[in-house]
């Protein structure tokens, strides 16, 4: 496997904060962010929309394999270079059960989660942008 593609929530602050930490972090595995509503990701995955991954993190890799929740954020961390160790561990029978009930109560709390500590999604931000720059147009820098 060369290739993951994770779908995630870019209306959610902490989904793209997810995503902004694992783009700066040294990879085993290229690693591709599509929003889980978008038209590429239905066309990428179709049967994306049958796993409800508004719920839980869905992630794909170039051999067909899927993951989603728990198993999909092991897998995560087991693409990144410096905290494939950490995957192991969290897979392991003993951890595997403590990570799969972190994992549920922020995939549950999420957007409560991003509220709180003000983080705002990717498409927020982009929103946001768009309004600044279109007041901009046609002025002078």
């Amino acid at each position: 496997m060369k290739r993951l593609v994770i779908f995630y929530d870019p209306a959610c602050g902490l989904c793209s904060r997810f995503r902004k930490w694992m783009e700066r972090q040294p990879a085993h595995l290229e690693l591709e962010f599509v929003g889980y509503e978008t038209e590429a990701a239905r066309r990428r995955f179709p049967e994306l929309a049958l796993l409800d991954a508004g719920r839980e993190i869905v992630v794909r890799g170039d051999d067909g394999s899927v993951w989603q929740g728990p198993g999909a954020w092991v897998t995560c961390l087991w693409a990144l270079t410096e905290w494939r160790d950490w995957a192991r561990r969290l897979a392991s029978p003993v951890l595997l059960p403590l990570a799969a009930r972190i994992c549920h109560l922020v995939s549950d709390n999420r957007l409560t989660i991003s509220q709180a500590l003000r983080l705002k999604g990717d498409a927020a931000l982009a929103e946001e942008v768009a309004l600044v720059a279109g007041g901009r147009e046609g002025r002078a820098p």
